[in-house]
């Protein structure tokens, strides 16, 4: 078989990630309300909290100006195309449904920075201990979907590694 045949299982994660992350974002901005609530207190640990974040992962390149939510957004889309590469030679469905969760939330971020010049960020988790307060950044689904698939490339490229190199040895 060829290896493009992981390409709709991708596909079907990136629309999901999508779709998932959109929903939530118009829920938090229509429904909720949250720009005008700032904030709601779900758990001891987690938060809803409204930003609104005009750089990169974690707020970085705040201050690339007006045109700087185009620039990203660009830069973003080339991501994703090159992505779109990668999915068509993947070699697992792991491989397959990590690839398609990065696209996906990449995409939805990029769709804020056209809506709104940047991107609707809603999570954040925090604890507080006797030692300190403890605070995540606040994300949103792309984020979390971004990060969970590249842990699960990592993890994937990880351990094929040693099958691999485990199968040589016994031959």
């Amino acid at each position: 078989m060829s290896r493009s045949r992981f390409m709709p299982l991708g596909i079907l994660a990136a629309l999901l990630v999508l779709i998932a992350d959109q929903a939530s974002k118009w829920w938090v901005l229509n429904v909720l309300d949250l720009p005008d609530l700032r904030q709601i207190v779900l758990l001891p640990v987690l938060n809803l909290t409204m930003v609104w974040n005009r750089g990169v992962t974690f707020g970085l390149l705040n201050g690339l100006g007006s045109w700087g939510h185009v620039v990203l957004a660009v830069v973003a889309l080339a991501v994703v195309v090159a992505l779109g590469f990668w999915l068509r030679r993947a070699e697992s469905r792991i491989m397959a449904v990590a690839i398609g969760s990065i696209a996906g939330g990449a995409v939805g971020n990029v769709l804020d920075r056209v809506r709104f010049g940047g991107v609707v960020d809603f999570i954040h988790a925090h604890i507080e201990t006797r030692w300190g307060d403890y605070s995540w950044y606040v994300f949103n689904v792309a984020d979390a979907a971004i990060v969970c698939g590249v842990a699960a490339l990592i993890l994937e490229s990880t351990f094929s590694k040693r099958g691999r190199a485990g199968e040589r040895a016994s031959t």
